[in-house]
């Protein structure tokens, strides 16, 4: 019995420390209980060392694990600043080895909604502002069908830390000006967001968020939140196990009372004002739920998710949700047919991992990229009073290839079905559907 325990310890660390072919490279043996005396970090040019240390488990003075070591790779990969993580021990010093992302990004802007479709332009971005793990990007879009019709200038701003506290932040600074041709209205905005999130435990953390919108012949929209998040995920990019649970309560608007901007000058035919049109402002909240599981045997990923929110109060058409798209319900494009109030997204998607995230070098721009197959069932629920019926539900079935590369987490090309509308659509996406669909913009 003690050999075959020697035996089944000997194979548990010979897969961790060949990472089951997930490139985990030991140059020296770091067998677990050795003393680490010291810890060496090579390899990080632009990134501050501070950066690195705090996502460790393994530290100076402990004995080394195996299964820590394959943890913290998970939480370095989650910064998106690396293409290769490597460690080797030589006598009790732990070193750690890193290839760095690139960090200028002069590049094309690409975006893809469901209202606006696919939108490119100009892009600057710098993944590692100052070496303390900083994104700040700025953007310019337009809508390729038709061209230059629908225009989005954007600057993004985020990091995990906050002057060394665990409060992750993420700053949005939008101008749109852009045809809704779902919801009927000129979308001529401004918007400034702020999202945090501090991490309580590690597991759970207390998320809020401010924001405040300006809607030309609308109304001034300011929008407060609160919630907290649990999350038992192995990794928040490219998830394999785990579950993650986050409820929110927003506030959005201050009352509908003459704050409807309407031009005076310009009349239609009929004699309303335009832009008068249910343009005012709002007052309701917004209680989210989003839900995620993972579950992973072999290259096999089985996902499921669900995102809901409903919506007490005043929303005018402009906020309404529509469903169809990439972003949404893979099985038809989004219309002026399929909006409402309330939302439910459902999803059941399993991945087969064709190719594991690999480090490559291009030009001297170093990156990383991975292959998924995908195929999955897509559910939707949109309803505006009360209760949702059978008459409010849509399905849909999809497959297709995910690119995995860094900044924009996956690039999705995938064909749906829906039973309804019996006609196949094919779709192109940005990020993962569980982020994408949180959008303002969808």
């Amino acid at each position: 019995m003690k050999s075959f325990c020697k035996l089944f310890h000997f194979l548990k660390t010979t897969l961790l420390l060949t990472g089951l072919g997930a490139a985990s490279t030991f140059a020296g043996v770091c067998s677990d209980g050795m003393k680490i005396s010291r810890i060496e970090l090579q390899g990080l040019e632009h990134t501050k060392d501070r950066v690195v240390l705090r996502e460790l488990q393994n530290h100076e003075g402990d004995f080394f694990s195996v299964e820590k070591f394959e943890q913290e790779k998970l939480k370095l990969q989650d910064l998106d600043l690396f293409t290769e993580i490597d460690a080797d021990c030589n006598g009790g010093v732990l070193t750690y080895r890193f290839k760095e992302i690139f960090r200028w990004i002069p590049s094309p802007a690409g975006k893809s909604t469901d209202r606006d479709g696919l939108m490119i332009g100009l892009a600057l971005a710098n993944l590692n502002v100052l070496g303390e793990d900083i994104r700040a990007e700025v953007q310019y879009r337009t809508a390729v069908d038709p061209i230059f019709e629908s225009n989005e200038y954007a600057f993004y701003a985020s990091s995990p830390y906050l002057f060394g506290l665990p409060l992750g932040w993420n700053f949005e600074f939008l101008r749109t000006d852009s045809w809704d041709d779902i919801r009927s209205f000129q979308d001529d905005s401004y918007l400034a967001d702020l999202d945090v999130d501090y991490q309580l435990t590690n597991h759970m953390s207390l998320l809020g968020s401010v924001a405040f919108r300006s809607l030309k012949n609308a109304a001034e929209i300011p929008e407060a939140g609160l919630g907290f998040a649990f999350d038992f995920r192995d990794s928040r990019l490219d998830s394999r196990k785990g579950v993650y649970f986050e409820y929110m309560l927003t506030h959005v608007g201050m009352g509908d009372t003459d704050d409807s901007d309407c031009n005076a000058d310009v009349v239609e035919e009929a004699g309303a004002t335009a832009g008068c049109r249910g343009m005012g402002g709002e007052n309701y909240w917004e209680f989210l739920a989003d839900a995620r599981a993972y579950f992973s045997i072999w290259r096999f990923v089985t996902g499921a998710t669900a995102l809901a929110r409903l919506r007490p109060g005043d929303v005018e058409r402009y906020d309404y949700f529509y469903h169809g798209g990439a972003n949404t319900f893979r099985g038809h494009e989004a219309d002026s047919n399929s909006v409402g109030v309330h939302e439910v997204l459902l999803t059941l998607e399993e991945r087969f991992v064709l190719r594991e995230r690999k480090a490559a070098s291009l030009w001297g721009i170093n990156f990383f990229y991975g292959l998924q197959l995908v195929a999955g069932l897509d559910g939707s629920l949109l309803w505006d009073k009360g209760n949702p019926g059978w008459n409010n539900y849509e399905g849909a079935v999809y497959g297709g290839l995910h690119l995995v590369i860094p900044a924009l987490d996956r690039v999705r090309f995938e064909v749906g079905y829906s039973p309804d509308r019996n006609e196949p659509k094919f779709y192109f996406g940005l990020f993962d559907k569980t982020t994408s669909a949180r959008w303002r913009s969808r």
